[in-house]
């Protein structure tokens, strides 16, 4: 079967070719009753707009794709411009699939396009992409589900990170909860720690979810009350959101947790400067911890304990998918969870 035209999208939703194209070039050009009338067409039709000539049947753009929200930490930012030296400091969750996504494209001789943001709306974003390239990795909340069954009908795609919600994608995630779980028994059979607070995101991200359920395990596991949610959630894991929540949690009165367990690297950084201006020592006060094992997590002071996950192995592995669903279409989809590790550092009272 022949893959669908601009003129069936056109047929179908009763436009001309011209709106069609307007809805993908410039969507906010076009009234939202149309514009979602030609998107409707799309997916029932399973179009995917091309970006060039050679289009999708030949497979022959030579790029990868990479689609991702754009949650920038304005701190990271800020840190980078200020000083020329923390550019690999201050590389974030994306930035590390983004190089080694980079590493593995270019060993197998494509370039990698990369759309990292939401603007304009999911459908924007896959317009962006998914005509401009030959196959691509798409990080969880990124697109809608049925745009990617849409989209996997004429390209190879991999899910990074997150549930498997389409059986036939390639899916690759860490293993969150297992990280978190040993990370958390190591605050309380090592260190003897009771009084743990967890700082998770938003309950739709499914990476923060598992590493509080890996948490929940471990206090279980030790006979420590398992709490049903975050002591605290913030909606942006970012250095501010972390120094928030560490305020926040130490003005709640009471017993001081013994430890403040975050659910990535970025807010546990953001605490740790909020504790000192509070002239909480940590770990003596007050133990730290993060997760992801970014780059700042090695040189801040004290230096973090988190559970380190191959990021950038992320990336290439994705890629890897990639290059082999190309080759062969009718390859049986895989799921692959890689393995991550704890990194013992000051901030627990190691090292």
């Amino acid at each position: 079967m022949s893959a669908p035209t601009v003129y069936d999208v056109a047929e179908r939703s009763g436009v001309s070719i011209a709106t069609v194209s307007r809805v993908y070039r410039n969507p906010d050009s076009v009234r939202a009753q149309t514009r979602e009338r030609v998107l409707e067409a799309a997916r029932e039709l399973g179009y995917v707009p091309s970006g060039n000539a050679r289009g999708l049947a030949s497979r022959t753009t030579g790029v990868l794709g990479l689609c991702f929200p754009d949650y920038a930490d304005p701190d990271a930012e800020a840190d980078a411009e200020n000083d020329s030296g923390a550019d690999d400091a201050a590389m974030l969750y994306s930035d590390q699939i983004i190089r080694g996504m980079e590493r593995a494209a270019r060993r197998h001789g494509y370039a990698l396009l990369i759309a990292a943001s939401l603007q304009g709306g999911p459908e924007s974003l896959v317009a962006k992409v998914a005509g401009r390239v030959d196959g691509f990795a798409v990080l969880a909340q990124t697109v809608p589900t049925e745009d990617l069954e849409v989209i996997s009908r004429r390209l190879p795609v991999v899910m990074l990170a997150g549930p498997r919600e389409i059986d036939h994608l390639d899916h690759l995630v860490v293993a969150n909860a297992a990280g978190e779980r040993e990370l958390t028994r190591h605050l309380i059979e090592d260190h003897g720690l009771r009084r743990l607070a967890f700082v998770g995101g938003d309950p739709d991200s499914p990476d923060a979810e598992a590493r509080f359920r890996g948490f929940r395990e471990a206090c279980g596991d030790a006979g420590l009350p398992v709490p049903d949610a975050p002591d605290l959630r913030t909606g942006m894991m970012t250095r501010a959101e972390g120094a928030r929540a560490a305020e926040s949690l130490l003005d709640r009165g009471g017993e001081r947790p013994d430890a403040m367990v975050f659910a990535n690297d970025q807010m546990a950084v953001g605490a740790l400067r909020a504790l000192e201006r509070r002239e909480v020592r940590v770990p003596e006060d007050m133990a730290v911890t993060g997760f992801d094992g970014i780059p700042l997590s090695r040189i801040v002071r004290p230096s973090l304990t988190t559970v380190r996950q191959p990021i950038r192995q992320l990336g290439e592995q994705a890629v890897e998918l990639l290059v082999q669903r190309l080759a062969d279409p009718s390859r049986e989809p895989v799921s692959l969870e890689l393995p991550v590790s704890l990194a013992r550092r000051a901030s627990c009272g190691c090292g």
